[in-house]
């Protein structure tokens, strides 16, 4: 254990003390100020990590109920959210797509496309990295791709295609854009990112709003293109420019593509059950409300079909239970832990105790106030698990929203997409930590991109949360 996490251990508890023992310091009431009390413990233990993230999301099933923040029915509910089933679908399939090496042909087909040139071929890996992350966690596609793209490092190193300078120019253009393409790709999509899914499951228990998947696609799939466009723009033209000595062959990927071979019956069973569900979840909204599924379900029956329909190269289905034991559990504790302090933010009407704390906001520019949110959100996320800031900041939003007399989607908004943007150090994303283990990249490196990637992400978010959101999300 650590010196941060021996700190965490004593704070998470002493934090919860004078909050829950000292009345006077909030005023507030004894349910409010235990669920106060509770979530700043939580908290200090998600921060620091003084226990595992996924075990520290427990601790409200029954420190709430204890301490009469909330029934424990109101505590242990969160955990089976739908929301929650919703991630475990997603994370089925997105394993089964791993298990039969479907998003590496995926991937090698994208780059088989894009021709020749240094800037092409890091356009192909942006496209094949954003398009993967919007339906696979961005540490598994970061982790998927990072070979690929030491592989085309490599080849092109062996080939003299280009000089050294120019080879370390475009090796760092490249792994950064897998970092940051692992990451904006999730914005796109309600299963591409953690927060998303946050952002849906707590307007849904705690405004009583449905956001579907359509909803949630057709404003981050524009946001996601612009952010994508920004990136590979600023990364072959300006960061990393390089200029090529000789053409670069695209023949890699197609030897990679000949080496898979045709494909075998299960890719294309996963295809089909990947595409079916995809395309529920794109038109399930338009249908009569009598035949509409809603998104839980439709992942759910893609997820079981995994089971149901059988391998050839393999005993039993697509999907046997033990490929269930790489289901990153955690992640779905960790929503469980954050939706149930949620629901005790609403019971204890804690909420509205922190829109009249920030009721004072009210009289800034209302886009001043997004700009500001979102330079601190995103900052926080460098050095903390945007999970744990989602989680933390998303059900505060709505009373500083209610506060300060706004629509809440917004402030959720720019939470959400913020938590998801920090592009600055290794330890912020799991992607950034991907492709800092190879030799070519250094700190200043990470951070002289990142920090220009924070600030047009910032922008480019308070621009879409200020003036697309309120005509795509009522």
């Amino acid at each position: 254990m650590d010196l941060r996490q021996k700190i965490g251990l004593l704070l998470g508890p002493s934090l919860f003390a004078i909050l829950y023992f000292i009345p006077s310091l909030t005023g507030l009431g004894d349910e409010p100020r235990a669920v106060l009390a509770v979530t700043a413990w939580v908290a200090a233990w998600w921060i620091t990590e003084a226990m595992p993230i996924p075990a520290t999301s427990l601790l409200p099933i029954f420190l709430l109920p204890i301490t009469g923040g909330a029934e424990e029915r109101t505590a242990t509910m969160a955990y089976a959210d739908p929301i929650v089933f919703m991630y475990m679908g997603g994370f089925t399939i997105a394993l089964a797509i791993q298990k039969w090496n479907l998003h590496k042909r995926i991937a090698m087909f994208i780059l088989s496309f894009v021709g020749t040139g240094s800037q092409r071929i890091i356009l192909g890996v942006i496209i094949a990295t954003a398009g993967l992350s919007m339906w696979i966690s961005n540490a598994a596609t970061a982790l998927m791709m990072l070979p690929i793209a030491l592989a085309l490092i490599t080849e092109i190193k062996e080939k003299n295609f280009l000089d050294e300078q120019s080879l370390q120019r475009f090796a760092k253009g490249l792994l950064l854009s897998v970092a940051y393409a692992a990451s904006i790709g999730g914005l796109a999509t309600i299963i591409g990112s953690v927060p998303n899914a946050v952002f849906v499951a707590v307007a849904a228990n705690s405004l009583d709003r449905t956001v579907t998947f359509f909803d949630w696609f057709l404003f981050g799939f524009p946001l996601t293109l612009v952010l994508l466009v920004f990136m590979y723009f600023y990364i072959t033209k300006f960061q990393f420019k390089v200029k090529n000595q000789k053409d670069i062959s695209s023949d890699f990927a197609k030897e990679q593509l000949r080496e898979l071979g045709p494909m075998s019956y299960e890719e294309k069973a996963v295809l089909t059950v990947f595409s079916v569900v995809g395309l529920l979840w794109m038109t399930s909204g338009f249908l009569p409300a009598a035949y509409a599924l809603s998104d839980t379900s439709i992942s759910m029956i893609g997820a079981t079909s995994m089971f149901l329909f059988p391998a050839k190269q393999a005993k039993g289905g697509l999907m046997v239970w033990k490929d269930m034991k790489e289901l990153p559990w955690g992640i779905l504790l960790l929503f469980g832990g954050g939706l149930s302090l949620a629901a005790a933010f609403e019971s204890s009407n804690l909420t509205g105790w922190f829109g009249e704390l920030l009721q004072g906001l009210g009289s800034l520019p209302f886009i001043l106030i997004l700009i500001a949110l979102a330079a601190i959100v995103l900052f926080m996320t460098e050095i903390m698990s945007n999970t744990a800031v989602s989680n933390m900041l998303i059900p505060i939003s709505i009373g500083l929203a209610l506060g300060i007399g706004v629509e809440p989607y917004a402030i959720m908004g720019i939470v959400a997409l913020s938590a998801s943007c920090a592009f600055m150090l290794p330890i912020s994303t799991p992607p950034n930590a991907a492709v800092f283990t190879s030799d070519y990249l250094t700190i200043n490196d990470m951070v002289k991109a990142g920090f220009f990637m924070n600030i047009l992400a910032i922008f480019v978010i308070v621009l879409f949360v200020y003036f697309w959101q309120p005509i795509v999300m009522q």
